[in-house]
């Protein structure tokens, strides 16, 4: 830095400082006026932020999962939905034909002990005689969940299993929602299903159709007996069962972790009715499914605990597991009487993490993962904090957890933020529903909280009501002030993600969400693209910088440093949200930096605005409210940049490197060692005098991880190795 530009930086600090507070990071500006950030981009005071900083969380509401991220097309695929009390309804399920034709039922007839409840259909008509059948056939057919996507030239595996009698004679086949176009068909013969015998046929669609149906139907007289039915698309994600695109649109968050499977799906409203996880492992089968008496409707559980570590490993997310801890909304169990639900823990975590040899962990091998899944996280119940029996029994699953894994990170429900919890835990979660301007005010709620104790999760970060809509841009640009707060307390705020993420445009039980979607269609809500501002914070540096204006709240920002892994070129990115009405004038002063240290090429700017913040986005027009990229002309180290009325701006600066990042992985960590002022006789470490010799182009292949000394698993104050000497950057 030269002595004019300090002299520069120091005489505007001075005159800022008459009228506003040097610590003021966020403030209300009055019609077109001027603004001042001031960032320091060395090391000495820059902050690591968290690998796992920004996630998601995923729940079992809206048909999320059941009708949405999981593919199966089949509603109610092994008729369970309707209670083991039979006769029951088959629902979603219809007949085709009329009484005289056949009469449908159920019975506890199923070759599975976990499900019993099977279809019995008696076919009255035959194929000559009085009575004949029609020429389509009489039987039944699912509609799935509002409608199936079938598209042609694309292929469906379809199980069932049957029974009958008499020899069989069935069509399996996708009817176009007029019910009059097939799409794709299959005739079953066979001579003895005197006992239950397993179908599978791979069907190849003809045509396409976004409401279409599965149907079962026969012209030959008798009885037949059908249970678990399954239709899947053959190309979902690797062959792991999600819907590719609605997957692609959480992968391209590039989230840390993915919490699952809730939320208050986890608990129930009656613990009869909680997610109970050794229910939903093993063949799909052999699952008996359970109501969710939270949200209302019905799951398989084709989307289980092993799917849900194998949907954080697709992604290349930690998982964090929410297990019920003997609490559900309604009836807790007593403390005296938990010990068979810690085993009940114990066993899941076995089951994720045991070698494969164990008793949970074959199981687990047996399913097609012999590696251990990557659980580091687990949460003791949700927002059951305030409930009599919640200390007593966090404490049991506490000790019993960490006596076994003393690595796994426990979460409290407990609030930890301003006050000091009286139990231990690792972290503790943090959930917020508000409206948009409390929301935004909220940015400053871990200035003050202790760096001492456990980390915050925000597991659960909403606006709701009026302001948020179906998805406004107001929604969004609260939320995006209240996440620039997180960043900036990422010493104090470990993780943090939106919920909900998911609604089935046609079950929105909680509004608004962050993707919407159908059968064939999906978008992202303002609060989805905003998310995207925030997906390369995880394990970038985090830059002190000062935002100087009139008194008040309207803007926030935040400046990280950050390396691009598509190109490998590093960038500064300031992030600031104007929730004002008032276009601002923004002066931004980059300190910190050896002479030009941006390139006056290559940097961009990023808007997400709209001409009015209640502004959605719909099926129809899916990115009306999505940001917008461009060129950022003049880029340097002092430059003028407009905030439109309520927007969220980014700007990513391409810097000529100064900085050194070197990424060594162990255990899927990345240690950064941050190396600044880089010369021709050596590297200056940022926080230290001590020079040592300059990194040469291939030192990140010489550098050997072992050779970095270690503290269990996390990094030792000073990493070592033959060619580098330095202190980690956080």
């Amino acid at each position: 830095m030269d002595a004019n530009h300090s002299i520069y930086g120091f005489l505007l600090f001075f005159f800022i400082g008459l009228y506003a507070s040097f610590q003021c990071c966020a403030t209300e500006i009055g019609a077109n006026q001027t603004a001042w950030l001031f960032v320091n981009a060395s090391q000495i005071s820059a902050k690591m932020i968290p690998q796992t900083m920004f996630g998601i969380s995923f729940e079992e509401i809206n048909h999320s999962g059941a009708g949405g991220l999981w593919a199966e097309l089949v509603n109610n695929r092994g008729f369970e939905a309707g209670g083991q009390n039979t006769p029951s309804n088959i629902g979603p399920w219809s007949i085709l034909g009329d009484e005289s034709l056949l009469i449908v039922s159920t019975e506890r007839a199923s070759c599975f002990d976990r499900n019993e409840v099977a279809l019995r259909m008696e076919v009255l008509c035959d194929k000559d005689g009085d009575n004949i059948c029609p020429a389509g056939g009489v039987g039944v057919y699912n509609p799935g969940f509002w409608g199936m996507n079938i598209e042609g030239g694309k292929k469906y595996k379809v199980t069932f299993y049957v029974r009958s009698l008499n020899p069989l004679d069935i069509s399996v086949s996708f009817i176009g929602s007029s019910g009059l176009q097939t799409l794709a068909t299959a005739n079953i013969i066979a001579a003895d299903v005197s006992n239950w015998t397993k179908v599978e046929v791979q069907l190849e669609a003809k045509g396409t159709d976004y409401n279409s149906r599965l149907q079962l139907t026969t012209t030959k007289k008798g009885v037949i007996w059908i249970d678990q039915v399954s239709a899947m698309p053959l190309d979902t994600h690797k062959g792991h069962g999600f819907r590719n695109d609605l997957f692609d649109m959480i992968a391209d968050l590039k989230p840390g972790f993915i919490r699952f499977p809730g939320g208050s799906f986890v608990e129930g409203e009656w613990l009869v009715n909680a997610f109970r996880w050794k229910e939903t492992v093993g063949p799909w089968e052999e699952r008996p499914g359970h109501f969710g008496d939270v949200w209302q409707y019905w799951t398989d559980d084709g989307l289980g605990y092993f799917e849900y570590l194998q949907l954080a490993e697709d992604l290349g997310a930690l998982p964090v597991w929410v297990f019920n801890n003997g609490i559900s909304h309604n009836d807790q169990v007593d403390t005296s009487v938990i010990l068979p639900f810690v085993q009940n823990i114990l066993d899941a975590i076995e089951f994720a993490r045991g070698d494969a040899a164990s008793p949970w962990g074959s199981v687990r091998a047996t399913m097609g993962h012999p590696e251990p899944f990557d659980l580091r996280y687990v949460a003791i119940g949700n927002q059951d904090c305030g409930k009599k029996n919640y200390r007593g029994n966090y404490l049991k699953f506490y000790t019993a957890i960490k006596c076994v894994y003393p690595d796994i990170k426990i979460i409290s429900n407990c609030d930890g933020s301003s006050k000091q919890l009286d139990h231990p835990a690792d972290l503790y979660d943090f959930h917020v529903y508000t409206d948009a301007k409390s929301m935004f005010s909220m940015a400053h709620n871990f200035d003050h909280t202790s760096r001492s104790g456990p980390k915050a999760f925000v597991s659960e970060y909403d606006v709701t009501g009026q302001d948020a809509g179906k998805g406004s841009l107001l929604k969004a640009l609260a939320e995006a002030g209240f996440l620039i707060g997180l960043e900036r307390n990422s010493d104090a705020v470990e993780m943090a993600s939106n919920a909900p993420l998911f609604v089935n445009a046609n079950d929105r039980r909680f509004n608004a969400d962050a993707i919407v979607f159908d059968s064939s269609r999906r978008y992202g809500t303002p609060s989805y693209w905003m998310q995207h501002f925030f997906k390369d914070s995880n394990g970038a540096i985090l830059l002190n910088s000062t935002l100087q204006a009139n008194p008040s709240n309207s803007l926030i920002s935040s400046a990280i440093s950050w390396q691009n892994a598509k190109d490998n070129k590093d960038y500064l990115r300031i992030k600031v949200v104007n929730f004002g009405s008032n276009r601002v004038t923004l002066n931004i002063s980059i300190d910190g930096l050896e002479g030009n240290a941006i390139q006056e090429t290559g940097s961009a700017k990023t808007i997400l605005t709209s001409t009015n913040v209640k502004d959605e986005n719909s099926f129809n027009q899916p990115k009306k409210v999505a940001p917008v990229t461009i060129p950022l002309e003049k880029a340097g180290n002092d430059m003028d940049v407009i905030l439109p009325p309520f927007s969220l701006t980014s700007l990513d600066l391409l810097r000529n490197s100064n900085i050194v990042q070197l990424k060594l992985g162990f255990q899927r960590k990345v240690l950064y060692l941050q190396l600044s002022a880089l010369t021709e006789k050596g590297v200056r470490d940022s926080g230290s005098s001590e020079t040592v010799p300059a990194p040469s182009d291939n030192v990140k292949t010489r550098l050997n991880p072992a050779s970095y000394c270690m503290s269990g698993r996390q990094p030792c104050t000073t990493c070592v190795s033959n060619e580098v000497i330095a202190k980690p950057g956080h």
